[in-house]
């Protein structure tokens, strides 16, 4: 299923964004939405974000989510910061692998606007303002310049969303073609370490049993082998 990757400061209405496209697709298509987010994990973000190898397990988790429900027919939203670059990288190559579209929705606020809308939460909901600045000052936006972050639609705050052209991103653009490191290798056959062994062994008792009666010069037949080989190079 085709792709929507959110992204955006905390705080920044990733979420409501979210929900404005799972409605608008849920009735328009009768393609299934499926959001994948931080809220499914039930983690306490402050906790989360002020430790990194947590946070890590948080993106390795949500990436896993989106792996198990990325084909090409219904639609995945994954509702989160989204704001490494390597890690939005991660997921365009699954997209890669999966052999289906995605686009960038990034919601773009100024960090006085997302503090404050921070502030207005409730109070379990928000972020600390050191977690809140931490994550501000981490932020990579994303530029439409990389392929992992194209196509990009930037999102104002009183903008409406390009429901359209989101949709064409998804469902009229052909989806990347996968390369070596996205494809899965074919698996070796089981008994492929016994068979190497018995080739080796009649190799070697064809070479063996030839030192008895060849002298320099003679042609030596291989099993397995198109050619003859000169006993002189033995």
């Amino acid at each position: 299923m085709p792709l929507i990757l959110m992204c955006g400061y905390p705080c920044s209405g990733k979420t409501r964004r979210t929900e404005e496209l799972k409605v608008y697709f849920e009735g328009n298509t009768e393609r299934k939405v499926h959001v994948v987010g931080d809220g499914a994990l039930d983690v306490e973000k402050n906790c989360v974000y002020a430790d990194s190898q947590k946070e890590k397990n948080v993106r390795a988790s949500l990436k896993a989510e989106v792996e198990r429900k990325v084909n090409k027919d219904d639609i995945v939203i994954l509702d989160s910061l989204n704001y490494i670059k390597g890690y939005r990288y991660e997921l365009f190559c699954l997209t890669k692998h999966a052999q289906t579209p995605q686009c960038l929705v990034y919601c773009l606020t100024s960090d006085e606007v997302s503090s404050r809308w921070n502030s207005e939460r409730d109070a379990a909901e928000q972020y600390t303002q050191e977690i809140f600045d931490a994550l501000v000052l981490r932020f990579e936006s994303p530029d439409s310049r990389n392929r992992w972050d194209s196509p990009l639609f930037t999102i104002l705050t009183d903008d409406t969303l390009p429901y359209e052209a989101i949709s064409d991103a998804l469902f009229k653009r052909k989806a990347p073609p996968p390369n070596q490191s996205t494809q899965s290798q074919p698996l070796s056959s089981t008994n492929f370490l016994y068979e190497l062994d018995k080739i080796t062994q009649e190799v070697l008792m064809a070479i063996f049993n030839a030192q008895k009666t060849s002298v320099p010069g003679d042609l030596l037949t291989v099993p397995g082998a198109t050619e003859k080989i000169s006993f002189l190079h033995i």
